[in-house]
């Protein structure tokens, strides 16, 4: 009982939600009578197929912003670079100002329809998240700390790796959380350019007028952004060092 009170509200809430959202989608997709077209979409082996890409889509451009936004955050926060920082996050600011549509649109003329122009217009679209969250992690650690890490003998690298960093993850991986539920819902847009996801049966279900498919892909985007932003979360909890909320 003394554990589930100490254990955040939001990580055993969350899959309640989740669950309840899930059970009320199949029971209503049991219950319900589909056109010719909806059952094509919505069958299992089509359904599943659309959800696998949408996850594809969303993770290949999450692990490109991870590894790309992570180091050059920590880069602007080191002494030589600093004075780079206000150029570098104005420039990740106008990728996430600009529109998402927009932004893949205009990747379309330079690259061309598909898979890898959608991952790049997701990519420049949710850096923003994880570079800034990095620079505001590192840049909040008590500089009392840093300098006691560095009277003890530790390098600049050791004191990164070691006191910094380790600091710095639960604001850093909350720009994670926050990028992966930015990417799951703007994945759905590049159906628009010839990517598949569940933006498909949102547009198909517009285009046809097709109410009950346009109801599932809803459904199942905002599922996969609880799921993912829940998981996200165990994450954060499990690698956040005892003693940091």
């Amino acid at each position: 009982m003394n554990r589930l009170r100490r254990t955040p509200i939001d990580v055993w809430f969350e899959p309640i939600i989740i669950l309840a959202i899930g059970i009320g989608y199949l029971l209503w997709y049991r219950s319900t009578t589909f056109t010719a077209t909806e059952k094509a979409s919505l069958g299992w082996a089509n359904l599943q197929t659309t959800i696998l890409a949408h996850i594809k889509l969303t993770v290949v451009a999450t692990l490109i912003v991870v590894v790309v936004a992570i180091p050059l955050g920590i880069a602007l926060t080191r002494p030589a670079l600093q004075r780079f920082e206000p150029i570098v996050v104005n420039i990740a600011n106008i990728g996430q100002a600009a529109p998402a549509v927009g932004l893949l649109v205009l990747f379309t003329f330079w690259l061309g329809t598909g898979f890898r122009t959608a991952v790049i217009g997701l990519v420049v679209y949710a850096i923003l998240p994880i570079l800034q969250n990095t620079i505001v992690g590192l840049r909040q650690v008590d500089q009392r700390t840093i300098e006691a890490a560095r009277g003890i003998g530790f390098s600049g690298a050791r004191t990164l790796v070691q006191v910094e960093l380790p600091l710095a993850v639960p604001v850093i991986l909350n720009g994670v959380r926050t990028a992966l539920v930015i990417l799951v819902g703007t994945a759905t847009l590049s159906t628009f350019i010839g990517a598949t996801s569940l933006g498909t049966l949102i547009t198909t279900g517009v285009t046809l007028f097709l109410p009950k498919l346009l109801i599932s892909g809803a459904i199942l985007v905002g599922l996969l952004a609880l799921i993912i932003d829940w998981l996200g979360r165990l994450v954060e909890l499990a690698a956040t060092p005892r003693g940091i909320s």
